[in-house]
């Protein structure tokens, strides 16, 4: 088998808001639900707004159906796999929808035709597919996917099994992020930068940078103190996600474009948070940390603080979640089987 990832401001014054103590410690919560819930026949956790969103519903049910075939494992695993490798069957590259990749990979899971038909003599796939079973049929490519898994080690030890879908590290961590995103779970959140909990590494990273940063000056167009002495509001976000591997653009006119937009009620820590009049007219960006507060710059003689997210006069626009973006493209590293 062999998969290819998909990887896929100028600053403006805000009202000044209550400043908090600097921060004297920092403990890194990933958010990481269990992957191996109790067996039932649409298995596992419930589906995240983002995976509403991202996943087509008739695959969202194959995949929940399809996890059943290896009673412990996390729908969301596979649903993962299944955006890694093709985006859900969406990606126009070679071999998803007919012929193969230059590695003999082909269909939704990118399955190598031995490999398939090795999983399919094993374990007999439900009705619904085609006949016979065709690595090109997403209900065959999931279900024998889901056992593929399973004889691989899954759900006891879930990274090996991912690891034997595609021998890569980067691979495991990918998938097991991606899932984690798409699982209903994420954690409200402290609000301050003593506890940080995130529902990503990525998110994790993000904040911490930007609680390291309490305290630095803010500066018309800022990109640091090393740079040309502290921050400005999208400068500090853009910092922020560099430093979790995520590429933002430089001012907040942009980085409202950047990542799927998310509802105010839907807010989780790592989110961007947006004010202004309309898309054109973003002044102000802050990092959102949960408990109805973010880590910002906020204007001229106010530095990186933390502050309330909605404030009294507020024009509050919107949220993005950068977080969700994938990573770019990597080499494959997988052996063929």
């Amino acid at each position: 088998m062999l998969v290819k990832a998909l990887g896929a401001g100028g600053a403006a014054v805000v009202f000044c808001v209550v400043v908090i103590a600097a921060v004297v410690a920092t403990v890194i919560v990933y958010d990481q639900p269990l992957l191996a819930p109790a067996p039932s026949a649409a298995a596992g956790s419930t589906p995240s707004p983002q995976a509403g969103e991202d996943i087509p519903p008739d695959l969202l049910v194959l995949y929940q159906q399809a996890a059943g075939d290896c009673p412990g494992l996390d729908w969301s695993v596979l649903a993962a796999i299944g955006k890694i490798e093709t985006d859900h069957g969406r990606s126009p590259l070679p071999g998803v929808r007919s012929g193969e990749n230059s590695a003999g990979a082909a269909g939704p899971m990118q399955f190598l035709a031995p490999t398939f038909e090795a999983v399919v003599s094993r374990h007999p796939l439900p009705v619904g597919g085609a006949s016979p079973p065709s690595r090109y049929n997403p209900s065959d490519a999931i279900h024998a996917a889901a056992h593929y898994l399973c004889d691989s080690g899954a759900p006891a030890d879930l990274r090996a099994a991912i690891f034997a879908y595609n021998h890569a590290d980067w691979y495991v961590e990918q998938v097991l992020d991606q899932a984690a995103r798409y699982r209903a779970t994420a954690p409200s959140g402290s609000g301050d930068c003593h506890t940080i909990q995130a529902a990503s590494p990525a998110a994790a990273q993000a904040i911490s940078f930007a609680c390291a940063q309490l305290g630095v000056a803010y500066v018309w167009g800022g990109n640091g103190p090393e740079v040309n002495g502290g921050w400005d509001c999208s400068g500090l976000t853009q910092a922020a996600y560099r430093a979790a591997g995520i590429t933002l653009p430089r001012t907040t006119y942009d980085q409202i474009h950047t990542g799927p937009h998310i509802p105010e009620n839907q807010l989780i820590p790592g989110d961007l948070v947006f004010y202004g009049a309309a898309d054109n007219n973003v002044h102000h960006v802050g990092l959102y940390l949960g408990g109805g507060r973010m880590v910002h710059a906020p204007t001229f003689g106010q530095p990186v603080q933390v502050s309330a997210y909605r404030y009294p006069g507020d024009d509050y626009y919107g949220a993005t979640r950068p977080a969700a973006i994938n990573s770019p493209a990597q080499h494959d590293s997988r052996d063929s089987p």
